[in-house]
C-alpha cells in the first residue's frame, strides 16, 4: 500500500478518534449541551466509546509509525465495543431506553474498528511495509 494512502488512513482514523473523543467526553461531562441533546444515552455504551476513542489516536500513532501493537490496540477496542453492543442489546430486551440510532452507530463503530484492525495486521503484523 503507497504511503500516502496509509498516511490518509490514518489521519481518518485519528479524526474518527478525536470526534468520538470530543462526543463521548461532552455526553460524560455534560459539556455544551450535547448530553441532552443526546436524549436517552446508554453510559456504559459512551464509556466504551470513549475508551476506544483514545486507543484509536495510539492506534492512528501507531498506523503512521508501523507499529506491531497497532493490531493489538485496535483489536482490543473491538472487543470493547463488542462486549458493549452485546451488553446494549441485554439492556434493550430487559427494558431499558435507548435511542435507536445507537443501536446503528455501534454496529458502524465496530464494524470500522474491525477493518482497521483487519488492515494493521494484514499490512503491518504480517508483513512490515
Amino acid at each position: 500500500m503507497k504511503k500516502g494512502v496509509w498516511y490518509a488512513l490514518a489521519i481518518v482514523l485519528a479524526v474518527f478518534g478525536f470526534v468520538t473523543l470530543f462526543l463521548s467526553t461532552s455526553v460524560i461531562f455534560d459539556l455544551f449541551g450535547i448530553r441532552a441533546k443526546e436524549g436517552n444515552y446508554v453510559l456504559f455504551v459512551v464509556w466504551s466509546n470513549f475508551i476506544s476513542s483514545m486507543l484509536y489516536l495510539f492506534a492512528a500513532y501507531g498506523f503512521i509509525k508501523y507499529m506491531k501493537w497497532t493490531t493489538l490496540l485496535l483489536g482490543i477496542s473491538t472487543l470493547i465495543l463488542l462486549i458493549a453492543f452485546v451488553g446494549l442489546k441485554i439492556h434493550i430486551n430487559s427494558g431499558g431506553v435507548y435511542e435507536t440510532k445507537t443501536v446503528g452507530a455501534m454496529i458502524f463503530r465496530i464494524s470500522v474498528t474491525f477493518v482497521y484492525a483487519l488492515m494493521a495486521y494484514f499490512t503491518i503484523t504480517k508483513k512490515k511495509i
